[in-house]
Protein backbone atom coordinates (compact mmCIF):
# COMPACT_ATOMS: atom_id res chain seq x y z
CA UNK A 1 0.00 0.00 0.00
CA UNK A 2 1.21 3.69 -0.80
CA UNK A 3 2.24 5.67 1.92
CA UNK A 4 0.92 8.63 0.47
CA UNK A 5 -2.75 10.40 1.62
CA UNK A 6 -5.78 7.46 0.75
CA UNK A 7 -8.66 8.12 -1.99
CA UNK A 8 -11.74 9.12 -2.03
CA UNK A 9 -14.12 6.17 -2.35
CA UNK A 10 -15.76 6.38 -6.13
CA UNK A 11 -19.56 7.92 -6.27
CA UNK A 12 -22.00 5.45 -5.86
CA UNK A 13 -24.31 5.03 -8.65
CA UNK A 14 -27.85 3.87 -6.74
CA UNK A 15 -28.80 2.18 -10.29
CA UNK A 16 -26.23 -0.64 -10.61
CA UNK A 17 -24.59 -3.60 -8.84
CA UNK A 18 -21.17 -3.06 -8.01
CA UNK A 19 -19.32 -6.71 -8.21
CA UNK A 20 -17.29 -7.67 -5.12
CA UNK A 21 -13.52 -7.03 -6.91
CA UNK A 22 -14.56 -3.30 -7.27
CA UNK A 23 -15.58 -2.63 -3.75
CA UNK A 24 -12.53 -4.27 -2.69
CA UNK A 25 -10.54 -2.10 -4.69
CA UNK A 26 -12.51 0.87 -3.58
CA UNK A 27 -11.30 -0.14 0.09
CA UNK A 28 -7.90 -1.18 -0.35
CA UNK A 29 -7.59 2.28 -2.32
CA UNK A 30 -8.31 4.28 0.31
CA UNK A 31 -6.31 2.73 3.02
CA UNK A 32 -3.23 3.30 3.71
CA UNK A 33 -0.49 1.43 6.56
CA UNK A 34 -0.62 3.06 9.71
CA UNK A 35 2.75 5.28 10.45
CA UNK A 36 5.42 3.27 12.40
CA UNK A 37 6.56 3.93 15.98
CA UNK A 38 8.97 2.64 18.00
CA UNK A 39 7.29 -0.22 20.91
CA UNK A 40 8.92 -2.30 23.79
CA UNK A 41 8.93 -5.94 22.68
CA UNK A 42 5.84 -7.15 24.85
CA UNK A 43 3.38 -4.08 23.18
CA UNK A 44 4.98 -5.44 19.32
CA UNK A 45 3.21 -8.53 19.49
CA UNK A 46 1.01 -8.61 16.55
CA UNK A 47 2.79 -6.10 14.60
CA UNK A 48 4.78 -5.92 11.52
CA UNK A 49 8.39 -5.19 11.71
CA UNK A 50 8.84 -2.31 9.33
CA UNK A 51 12.53 -2.14 9.35
CA UNK A 52 15.42 -5.19 8.89
CA UNK A 53 16.91 -6.57 12.15
CA UNK A 54 20.39 -7.79 12.44
CA UNK A 55 22.27 -9.68 15.09
CA UNK A 56 24.31 -7.39 17.33
CA UNK A 57 26.06 -10.67 19.29
CA UNK A 58 26.60 -14.55 18.01
CA UNK A 59 24.12 -16.46 19.63
CA UNK A 60 25.11 -18.17 21.94
CA UNK A 61 27.79 -15.92 23.00
CA UNK A 62 30.35 -18.21 24.13
CA UNK A 63 30.72 -22.32 23.89
CA UNK A 64 28.57 -23.37 26.62
CA UNK A 65 27.15 -26.92 28.05
CA UNK A 66 24.15 -28.14 26.47
CA UNK A 67 23.75 -31.29 29.46
CA UNK A 68 24.20 -31.09 33.29
CA UNK A 69 27.73 -33.03 33.85
CA UNK A 70 31.33 -32.88 33.81
CA UNK A 71 33.88 -30.98 31.53
CA UNK A 72 36.49 -33.01 30.80
CA UNK A 73 39.37 -33.52 28.70
CA UNK A 74 38.76 -36.29 26.09
CA UNK A 75 41.61 -37.85 26.53
CA UNK A 76 40.99 -38.21 30.36
CA UNK A 77 37.69 -40.47 29.64
CA UNK A 78 38.94 -42.46 26.28
CA UNK A 79 38.28 -45.88 26.84
CA UNK A 80 35.85 -45.37 29.95
CA UNK A 81 33.54 -48.14 30.71
CA UNK A 82 31.47 -49.12 33.81
CA UNK A 83 33.92 -51.81 34.16
CA UNK A 84 36.99 -49.82 33.90
CA UNK A 85 35.71 -46.06 34.67
CA UNK A 86 38.05 -42.98 34.18
CA UNK A 87 38.55 -41.61 37.96
CA UNK A 88 38.59 -37.83 37.50
CA UNK A 89 39.55 -35.02 40.31
CA UNK A 90 36.90 -32.40 41.00
CA UNK A 91 37.93 -28.81 41.20
CA UNK A 92 34.71 -27.07 41.21
CA UNK A 93 31.49 -26.11 40.11
CA UNK A 94 30.84 -23.96 36.85
CA UNK A 95 27.27 -22.73 37.06
CA UNK A 96 25.38 -21.02 34.26
CA UNK A 97 26.28 -17.33 34.71
CA UNK A 98 29.59 -18.28 35.83
CA UNK A 99 32.43 -15.12 35.02
CA UNK A 100 35.60 -17.10 36.92
CA UNK A 101 36.48 -19.80 35.44
CA UNK A 102 38.73 -23.13 36.44
CA UNK A 103 41.22 -24.73 34.36
CA UNK A 104 40.63 -28.19 33.72
CA UNK A 105 44.39 -30.14 33.77
CA UNK A 106 44.76 -33.45 32.71
CA UNK A 107 42.78 -35.73 35.50
CA UNK A 108 40.61 -33.41 35.92
CA UNK A 109 37.06 -32.17 35.72
CA UNK A 110 34.90 -29.25 36.81
CA UNK A 111 31.02 -30.10 38.02
CA UNK A 112 28.69 -28.10 34.92
CA UNK A 113 25.74 -27.39 34.57
CA UNK A 114 23.42 -26.87 31.58
CA UNK A 115 23.80 -23.40 29.63
CA UNK A 116 26.99 -22.72 31.76
CA UNK A 117 30.14 -21.53 29.40
CA UNK A 118 32.66 -24.74 28.79
CA UNK A 119 36.04 -23.62 31.00
CA UNK A 120 39.15 -23.59 29.75
CA UNK A 121 40.93 -26.86 29.21
CA UNK A 122 37.56 -28.76 28.75
CA UNK A 123 37.27 -30.43 25.19
CA UNK A 124 33.75 -31.94 26.25
CA UNK A 125 30.88 -32.41 28.47
CA UNK A 126 30.05 -36.45 29.68
CA UNK A 127 26.32 -36.07 31.50
CA UNK A 128 26.10 -36.49 35.00
CA UNK A 129 23.94 -40.07 33.69
CA UNK A 130 27.57 -41.33 32.80
CA UNK A 131 29.31 -40.83 35.82
CA UNK A 132 28.65 -42.26 39.29
CA UNK A 133 28.22 -37.84 40.38
CA UNK A 134 30.80 -38.43 42.80
CA UNK A 135 29.30 -40.23 45.32
CA UNK A 136 31.29 -43.35 44.81
CA UNK A 137 28.14 -45.43 43.90
CA UNK A 138 26.60 -46.41 40.40
CA UNK A 139 24.98 -44.44 37.77
CA UNK A 140 23.85 -41.21 39.19
CA UNK A 141 20.03 -40.17 38.20
CA UNK A 142 21.49 -36.30 38.77
CA UNK A 143 23.05 -33.93 40.87
CA UNK A 144 22.79 -33.26 44.25
CA UNK A 145 22.37 -29.52 44.50
CA UNK A 146 24.98 -27.61 45.40
CA UNK A 147 23.59 -25.45 48.54
CA UNK A 148 22.88 -28.98 49.92
CA UNK A 149 26.28 -30.56 49.13
CA UNK A 150 28.82 -28.14 48.79
CA UNK A 151 31.68 -31.01 48.98
CA UNK A 152 30.58 -32.66 45.95
CA UNK A 153 32.13 -29.69 43.74
CA UNK A 154 35.42 -31.30 44.66
CA UNK A 155 36.79 -34.58 45.25
CA UNK A 156 36.31 -37.58 42.75
CA UNK A 157 34.12 -39.12 39.76
CA UNK A 158 33.85 -42.03 38.05
CA UNK A 159 33.12 -41.38 34.71
CA UNK A 160 31.78 -44.08 32.98
CA UNK A 161 31.83 -43.83 28.70
CA UNK A 162 33.89 -41.72 27.12
CA UNK A 163 33.51 -38.45 24.86
CA UNK A 164 34.36 -37.59 21.46
CA UNK A 165 35.82 -33.75 21.36
CA UNK A 166 32.65 -31.39 21.66
CA UNK A 167 30.27 -33.96 22.63
CA UNK A 168 27.20 -31.81 24.71
CA UNK A 169 28.98 -28.16 24.29
CA UNK A 170 26.33 -25.64 21.90
CA UNK A 171 28.99 -24.08 20.21
CA UNK A 172 29.56 -20.33 19.90
CA UNK A 173 27.91 -18.49 17.26
CA UNK A 174 26.06 -21.82 16.64
CA UNK A 175 22.50 -20.35 16.33
CA UNK A 176 23.14 -17.20 14.57
CA UNK A 177 26.57 -14.79 13.85
CA UNK A 178 27.08 -11.47 14.85
CA UNK A 179 25.92 -9.50 11.39
CA UNK A 180 23.15 -11.84 10.31
CA UNK A 181 20.11 -10.90 9.19
CA UNK A 182 17.79 -11.50 12.55
CA UNK A 183 14.13 -10.44 11.17
CA UNK A 184 13.19 -9.09 7.76
CA UNK A 185 11.16 -6.10 7.81
CA UNK A 186 7.27 -7.26 6.78
CA UNK A 187 7.42 -9.80 9.29
CA UNK A 188 4.79 -9.92 12.18
CA UNK A 189 5.80 -10.38 14.89
CA UNK A 190 5.00 -13.42 17.31
CA UNK A 191 6.14 -15.28 20.33
CA UNK A 192 9.18 -16.49 18.88
CA UNK A 193 10.24 -13.63 17.27
CA UNK A 194 9.75 -11.54 19.99
CA UNK A 195 12.20 -14.04 22.33
CA UNK A 196 14.67 -13.82 19.15
CA UNK A 197 14.42 -10.00 19.54
CA UNK A 198 15.09 -10.43 23.62
CA UNK A 199 18.36 -13.01 22.88
CA UNK A 200 20.14 -10.39 20.52
CA UNK A 201 19.88 -7.87 22.79
CA UNK A 202 16.69 -5.66 21.50
CA UNK A 203 14.97 -3.94 24.15
CA UNK A 204 12.47 -2.37 21.64
CA UNK A 205 11.58 -2.58 17.95
CA UNK A 206 10.12 -0.20 15.42
CA UNK A 207 6.75 -1.24 14.17
CA UNK A 208 3.44 -0.42 12.79
CA UNK A 209 0.77 -0.47 15.52
CA UNK A 210 -2.01 -2.93 15.17
CA UNK A 211 -4.77 -1.30 13.78
CA UNK A 212 -7.94 0.12 15.99
CA UNK A 213 -11.35 -1.21 15.22
CA UNK A 214 -14.45 0.19 16.63
CA UNK A 215 -17.11 -2.16 16.17
CA UNK A 216 -20.65 -0.74 16.46
CA UNK A 217 -24.00 -2.84 15.89
CA UNK A 218 -27.42 -0.66 15.37
CA UNK A 219 -31.03 -1.91 16.41
CA UNK A 220 -33.29 -1.27 18.90
CA UNK A 221 -34.46 -4.59 19.00
CA UNK A 222 -30.77 -5.58 20.40
CA UNK A 223 -30.43 -6.84 23.93
CA UNK A 224 -26.35 -7.40 25.33
CA UNK A 225 -25.57 -11.29 26.15
CA UNK A 226 -26.47 -11.52 29.75
CA UNK A 227 -29.93 -9.51 29.89
CA UNK A 228 -33.33 -10.89 29.80
CA UNK A 229 -35.07 -10.73 26.26
CA UNK A 230 -38.60 -9.06 26.39
CA UNK A 231 -41.27 -9.47 23.22
CA UNK A 232 -39.66 -8.38 20.11
CA UNK A 233 -35.83 -8.41 21.31
CA UNK A 234 -32.77 -10.62 20.11
CA UNK A 235 -29.53 -10.65 21.56
CA UNK A 236 -26.67 -8.97 19.78
CA UNK A 237 -24.33 -11.02 18.37
CA UNK A 238 -22.61 -8.93 15.22
CA UNK A 239 -20.50 -6.78 17.73
CA UNK A 240 -19.31 -9.76 19.50
CA UNK A 241 -18.28 -11.56 16.14
CA UNK A 242 -16.87 -8.46 14.88
CA UNK A 243 -14.56 -7.48 17.24
CA UNK A 244 -13.55 -11.25 17.28
CA UNK A 245 -13.12 -11.28 13.78
CA UNK A 246 -11.17 -7.55 13.60
CA UNK A 247 -8.68 -9.41 16.77
CA UNK A 248 -8.46 -12.36 14.62
CA UNK A 249 -7.02 -10.10 12.07
CA UNK A 250 -4.84 -8.66 13.84
CA UNK A 251 -6.28 -5.31 14.95
CA UNK A 252 -6.97 -4.36 18.80
CA UNK A 253 -10.78 -4.32 18.75
CA UNK A 254 -13.02 -1.79 21.31
CA UNK A 255 -16.74 -3.16 20.67
CA UNK A 256 -19.28 -0.52 21.79
CA UNK A 257 -22.10 -2.73 21.70
CA UNK A 258 -25.41 -1.68 20.23
CA UNK A 259 -26.79 1.78 19.20
CA UNK A 260 -30.30 2.18 19.14
CA UNK A 261 -32.53 3.20 15.98
CA UNK A 262 -31.88 7.09 16.17
CA UNK A 263 -29.65 8.93 14.03
CA UNK A 264 -28.72 11.67 16.54
CA UNK A 265 -27.64 8.71 18.78
CA UNK A 266 -25.53 7.00 16.11
CA UNK A 267 -24.23 10.41 14.98
CA UNK A 268 -22.50 11.20 17.98
CA UNK A 269 -21.59 7.81 19.42
CA UNK A 270 -19.57 7.37 15.90
CA UNK A 271 -18.40 11.33 16.55
CA UNK A 272 -16.81 10.31 19.99
CA UNK A 273 -15.22 7.19 18.87
CA UNK A 274 -13.39 8.72 16.36
CA UNK A 275 -10.45 9.79 18.72
CA UNK A 276 -9.38 5.98 19.29
CA UNK A 277 -10.56 4.39 15.65
CA UNK A 278 -8.02 3.90 12.76
CA UNK A 279 -11.22 1.72 11.19
CA UNK A 280 -14.72 2.01 12.06
CA UNK A 281 -17.02 -0.91 11.91
CA UNK A 282 -21.01 -0.67 12.11
CA UNK A 283 -23.37 -3.29 11.19
CA UNK A 284 -26.96 -3.23 10.41
CA UNK A 285 -28.96 -0.13 8.91
CA UNK A 286 -27.55 0.30 5.30
CA UNK A 287 -30.50 -1.42 3.76
CA UNK A 288 -34.25 0.60 2.63
CA UNK A 289 -36.00 0.14 5.55
CA UNK A 290 -37.61 3.16 6.97
CA UNK A 291 -35.52 2.60 10.56
CA UNK A 292 -32.27 1.46 9.00
CA UNK A 293 -30.50 4.76 10.35
CA UNK A 294 -26.99 4.71 9.61
CA UNK A 295 -27.40 5.94 5.74
CA UNK A 296 -29.23 9.10 7.71
CA UNK A 297 -26.56 9.31 10.51
CA UNK A 298 -23.52 9.06 7.89
CA UNK A 299 -24.60 11.63 6.00
CA UNK A 300 -23.78 14.35 8.45
CA UNK A 301 -21.77 13.23 10.71
CA UNK A 302 -19.83 16.28 12.57
CA UNK A 303 -21.80 18.67 10.46
CA UNK A 304 -24.52 19.45 13.29
CA UNK A 305 -27.25 17.95 11.60
CA UNK A 306 -26.78 19.07 8.12
CA UNK A 307 -28.06 16.58 5.27
CA UNK A 308 -26.31 15.60 2.14
CA UNK A 309 -23.28 12.82 0.95
CA UNK A 310 -20.97 14.71 2.17
CA UNK A 311 -20.46 16.98 5.78
CA UNK A 312 -18.05 18.80 7.79
CA UNK A 313 -16.25 15.65 10.10
CA UNK A 314 -16.37 16.10 14.15
CA UNK A 315 -12.67 15.03 15.61
CA UNK A 316 -14.32 13.79 18.88
CA UNK A 317 -13.16 16.72 20.88
CA UNK A 318 -15.44 19.47 18.99
CA UNK A 319 -12.45 21.24 17.80
CA UNK A 320 -12.93 20.82 14.50
CA UNK A 321 -12.99 23.45 11.64
CA UNK A 322 -16.19 23.14 9.66
CA UNK A 323 -15.37 24.85 6.18
CA UNK A 324 -11.87 22.45 6.74
CA UNK A 325 -13.74 19.49 7.45
CA UNK A 326 -16.39 19.74 4.78
CA UNK A 327 -15.05 16.72 2.77
CA UNK A 328 -13.88 14.84 4.91
CA UNK A 329 -16.72 12.48 5.41
CA UNK A 330 -17.39 10.66 2.26
CA UNK A 331 -19.96 7.99 2.66
CA UNK A 332 -21.44 5.96 -0.02
CA UNK A 333 -24.31 2.77 -0.13
CA UNK A 334 -24.14 1.02 -2.56
CA UNK A 335 -25.52 -2.40 -4.12
CA UNK A 336 -23.45 -5.33 -4.72
CA UNK A 337 -23.95 -8.21 -7.20
CA UNK A 338 -23.38 -10.94 -3.63
CA UNK A 339 -24.90 -12.66 -1.44
CA UNK A 340 -25.13 -12.71 1.15
CA UNK A 341 -23.97 -8.81 1.62
CA UNK A 342 -25.70 -6.55 -1.07
CA UNK A 343 -26.11 -3.48 0.45
CA UNK A 344 -22.36 -2.20 2.06
CA UNK A 345 -21.54 1.37 2.86
CA UNK A 346 -17.70 2.44 2.73
CA UNK A 347 -15.78 5.89 2.93
CA UNK A 348 -13.61 7.82 5.13
CA UNK A 349 -14.93 10.11 7.98
CA UNK A 350 -13.43 13.12 10.17
CA UNK A 351 -10.82 15.14 9.56
CA UNK A 352 -7.69 12.38 9.98
CA UNK A 353 -9.89 10.60 6.53
CA UNK A 354 -10.74 7.57 8.67
CA UNK A 355 -12.40 4.81 6.73
CA UNK A 356 -15.24 3.40 7.60
CA UNK A 357 -17.32 0.09 6.81
CA UNK A 358 -20.77 0.16 6.95
CA UNK A 359 -22.08 -3.70 7.16
CA UNK A 360 -25.17 -5.69 6.67
CA UNK A 361 -27.37 -6.09 9.82
CA UNK A 362 -28.20 -10.45 8.93
CA UNK A 363 -25.35 -11.89 11.24
CA UNK A 364 -24.09 -13.91 8.50
CA UNK A 365 -24.03 -11.01 6.04
CA UNK A 366 -22.32 -9.43 8.38
CA UNK A 367 -19.64 -11.71 8.77
CA UNK A 368 -19.40 -12.39 4.99
CA UNK A 369 -18.88 -8.74 4.38
CA UNK A 370 -16.08 -7.93 7.07
CA UNK A 371 -14.17 -11.54 5.95
CA UNK A 372 -14.32 -10.12 2.63
CA UNK A 373 -13.58 -6.10 2.85
CA UNK A 374 -12.65 -5.50 6.90
CA UNK A 375 -10.38 -7.94 6.94
CA UNK A 376 -8.40 -7.04 4.26
CA UNK A 377 -8.61 -3.30 4.88
CA UNK A 378 -6.94 -4.46 8.89
CA UNK A 379 -4.70 -6.27 7.19
CA UNK A 380 -3.14 -3.31 4.85
CA UNK A 381 -3.35 -0.99 7.91
CA UNK A 382 -1.26 -3.32 9.46
CA UNK A 383 1.52 -3.05 5.90
CA UNK A 384 1.14 -6.51 5.23
CA UNK A 385 1.94 -7.60 1.61
CA UNK A 386 -0.77 -7.95 -0.69
CA UNK A 387 -0.41 -11.95 -0.66
CA UNK A 388 -0.95 -11.71 2.89
CA UNK A 389 -3.97 -8.82 2.88
CA UNK A 390 -6.66 -11.23 2.11
CA UNK A 391 -7.29 -14.84 3.15
CA UNK A 392 -6.24 -17.94 0.87
CA UNK A 393 -8.05 -19.97 -0.97
CA UNK A 394 -7.80 -23.53 -2.48
CA UNK A 395 -9.70 -25.53 -5.19
CA UNK A 396 -11.76 -28.20 -3.98
CA UNK A 397 -14.67 -30.45 -5.45
CA UNK A 398 -18.14 -30.43 -4.26
CA UNK A 399 -19.62 -32.66 -2.18
CA UNK A 400 -22.97 -32.75 -1.22
CA UNK A 401 -26.25 -34.64 -2.24
CA UNK A 402 -27.95 -32.69 -4.98
CA UNK A 403 -27.28 -29.66 -6.61
CA UNK A 404 -26.89 -26.13 -5.23
CA UNK A 405 -28.46 -22.72 -6.76
CA UNK A 406 -27.46 -19.90 -7.05
CA UNK A 407 -29.02 -16.12 -8.19
CA UNK A 408 -28.18 -15.36 -11.31
CA UNK A 409 -25.65 -12.50 -11.36
CA UNK A 410 -24.66 -12.87 -7.65
CA UNK A 411 -21.35 -13.77 -6.42
CA UNK A 412 -22.62 -16.25 -3.64
CA UNK A 413 -20.71 -16.90 -0.96
CA UNK A 414 -21.90 -20.32 0.92
CA UNK A 415 -20.83 -21.91 4.17
CA UNK A 416 -18.52 -24.97 3.95
CA UNK A 417 -16.65 -27.61 5.78
CA UNK A 418 -13.15 -27.87 3.71
CA UNK A 419 -11.30 -31.69 3.79
CA UNK A 420 -7.71 -30.99 2.71
CA UNK A 421 -7.03 -34.30 2.90
CA UNK A 422 -9.72 -35.19 0.19
CA UNK A 423 -9.84 -32.02 -1.45
CA UNK A 424 -13.86 -32.06 -0.95
CA UNK A 425 -15.95 -28.77 0.56
CA UNK A 426 -19.59 -29.76 2.15
CA UNK A 427 -22.15 -27.27 2.31
CA UNK A 428 -23.04 -26.36 6.07
CA UNK A 429 -26.53 -25.32 7.16
CA UNK A 430 -28.57 -23.31 3.99
CA UNK A 431 -27.98 -20.07 2.32
CA UNK A 432 -30.52 -17.67 4.41
CA UNK A 433 -28.14 -14.28 5.88
CA UNK A 434 -29.74 -15.14 9.63
CA UNK A 435 -28.10 -18.88 10.18
CA UNK A 436 -25.97 -18.43 12.74
CA UNK A 437 -25.33 -21.98 14.17
CA UNK A 438 -24.62 -23.20 10.79
CA UNK A 439 -21.63 -20.30 10.50
CA UNK A 440 -20.67 -21.96 13.68
CA UNK A 441 -19.80 -25.00 12.13
CA UNK A 442 -18.26 -23.55 8.73
CA UNK A 443 -14.49 -23.09 7.87
CA UNK A 444 -14.60 -21.80 5.16
CA UNK A 445 -16.83 -19.77 2.40
CA UNK A 446 -17.85 -21.74 -1.38
CA UNK A 447 -17.31 -19.26 -4.03
CA UNK A 448 -20.15 -19.62 -6.67
CA UNK A 449 -19.48 -17.61 -9.52
CA UNK A 450 -21.89 -14.68 -11.06
CA UNK A 451 -22.46 -16.57 -14.25
CA UNK A 452 -23.28 -19.83 -12.49
CA UNK A 453 -26.99 -20.54 -10.78
CA UNK A 454 -26.34 -24.60 -10.23
CA UNK A 455 -23.67 -26.03 -9.38
CA UNK A 456 -24.38 -30.10 -9.14
CA UNK A 457 -21.72 -32.34 -6.81
CA UNK A 458 -18.36 -33.12 -8.07
CA UNK A 459 -17.99 -29.55 -9.55
CA UNK A 460 -14.46 -28.13 -8.25
CA UNK A 461 -15.22 -24.63 -6.77
CA UNK A 462 -13.09 -21.88 -5.12
CA UNK A 463 -13.37 -22.17 -1.60
CA UNK A 464 -11.79 -19.01 1.03
CA UNK A 465 -10.67 -20.88 4.04
CA UNK A 466 -11.24 -19.05 7.39
CA UNK A 467 -9.28 -20.88 9.55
Amino acid sequence: MSSSAPQHPRPADGHRLWSVDEHLADVLGAVRPLEPIELQLLDAQGCVLVEDVTVPVALPPFDNSSMDGYAVRTADVQGASEEFPAVLTVIGDVAAGSGQLPTVGPGEAARIMTGAPLPPGAEAVVPVEWTDGGTGGGAAAGMTPASAAPEQAGGEVRVHRAAEARAHVRARGSDVQAGDLALAAGTVLGPPQIALLAAIGRGTVRVRPRPRVVVLSTGSELVQPGEPLTAGTIYDSNSFALAAAARDAGAIAYRVGAVADDADTLRSTIEDQLIRADLLVTTGGVSVGAYDVVKEALSSVGSSGSSGSSGSSGSGDGDGDADADVDATRIDFRKLAMQPGKPQGFGTIGPDHTPLLALPGNPVSSYVSFELFVRPAIRALMGLPESEVRRPSVRAVLKADKALGSPAGRRQFLRGKYDAETGTVSPVGGSGSHLIAALAHADSLMVVPEDVTSVEPGTELEVVLLG
